[in-house]
């Protein structure tokens, strides 16, 4: 049976090597804009290797003969303590790549949340029927536009609104630069000529590519282009934002409210005070302030602070199912992944962002039975070596 599996999926036997295979069929500016970070990309490498400094305890001789993944997030029950977080322009990767994305997540069981920055509109993936469907946005210097994303949104039925709040300035993603693949794109010559080599990928999006957008920022009648779009989304992130403008959100949505972005306790301690539901525990990926901790080592201290008031949530460097183990033994609730299904979708589409959530299930699965362990709810700090608990902040 598995001679009749594409070639990439019989090669794609883990994260790392799907990584490879998104490599091989990518255009590299349009890989080094998923794959790449801010600066030296230091945070980035501390996302991934901070869970080697993590140590598990297996307790072999507890009767986990079967194993449950699933779990409840926000009154939602989930298939395994694993969504898919908010990635901009998916349909840069694959032809409507924010719902097939969307659907292989619905398949799984589990969530998505829509990017700000999405190819399709927030009604559009409402319209696919993928659910549990979060949608992602920012507090902008219009603040009327934020009102609208959130009213929208509400109308859209997505269950969750998420505020990143780590994107007040664009950070410096020197891949990009080097590659022209700015917002807006400056692409050389030499570049756009690089991407005919990748004919499969080139192939596939001949007739998406002219149709590229930032989806929600376009109103109605506009006959904007990318660049002209790629502009405005800039012009209106907000510096100057602060805890008052949450909570005057908090206000306006009235589902779960997550802000994601939060690294420090005392950010944590003020998300609870302003009524908000979940924290999401990240970095931006390494692409936004190079230098700062990585997420796993920021955990324990917001998930401290939190002190079961509100849900935590971890994203940032989940390659393996063993690393969801850690993440849930230091504190959070459940945890998010981009980049992973980037690379899946790169390859195989939706058929690429399941197989990425079979991985995730078959190790998870198989590292809960090594450690003795029958339910995600019987994951604590027990099963983690003392004293070599990554570096907490």
């Amino acid at each position: 049976m598995s001679g009749r599996l594409p070639a990439w999926q019989r090669r794609a036997i883990n994260v790392a090597a799907l990584r490879d295979e998104a490599r091989r069929v990518l255009p590299r500016a349009i890989f080094d804009f998923v794959d790449g970070g801010a600066g030296d990309e230091v945070t980035l490498r501390r996302n991934e290797s901070a869970f080697d400094a993590v140590s598990l305890l297996p307790r072999p001789l507890q009767g986990a003969a079967s194993r449950d993944l699933s779990m409840t997030l926000m009154g939602q029950k989930l298939a395994l303590p694993l969504m898919v977080g908010p990635t901009g322009l998916a349909g840069l990767l694959w032809p409507d790549g924010e719902l097939a994305s969307a659907r292989a997540a619905a398949a799984a069981g589990t969530a998505y949340c829509l990017s700000h920055a999405s190819v399709c509109t927030l009604e559009e993936l409402a319209g696919s029927g993928a659910a549990p469907r979060w949608a992602q946005t920012y507090i902008y210097k219009d603040r009327e536009f934020t009102r609208e994303i959130a009213e929208r949104s509400a109308a859209a039925g997505y269950d969750a609104l998420v505020v990143t709040v780590d994107t007040q300035l664009v950070g410096n993603r020197e891949r990009d630069v080097r590659n022209g693949f700015l917002i807006p794109p400056r692409l050389s010559a030499g570049e756009i000529a690089r991407m005919a080599f990748k004919l499969p990928w080139l192939l596939r999006m001949r007739s998406s590519i002219p149709k590229i957008t930032f989806g929600n920022y376009k109103r109605p009648g506009d006959g904007e282009d990318f660049t002209a779009l790629a502009e405005r989304m800039l012009t209106l992130a907000d510096p100057g934002s602060t805890w008052r403008d949450i909570e005057w959100l908090r206000g306006v949505w009235h589902g779960p409210l997550i802000l994601k972005g939060i690294l420090h306790p005392a950010d944590a301690i003020e998300a609870v005070a302003n009524g908000v539901d979940g924290v999401i525990v990240s970095n931006h990926g390494g692409r936004q302030m190079d230098g700062a901790a990585a997420a796993l080592d920021a955990l324990p201290g917001v998930a401290e602070a939190i002190d079961g008031r509100a849900s935590v949530l971890l994203d940032g460097g989940i390659r393996r199912g063993s690393h969801i183990i850690k993440a849930l033994a230091l504190g959070a609730d459940c945890c998010l992944i981009g980049r992973p299904q980037f690379w899946g979708l790169a390859v195989g589409g939706e058929a690429g962002v399941a197989h990425v959530f079979d991985i995730f299930c078959r190790e998870l699965d198989l590292a809960m039975g090594l450690s003795g362990l029958s339910a995600i709810d019987e994951i604590n700090g027990d099963m983690l070596l003392p004293g070599n608990l990554g570096n907490p902040l």
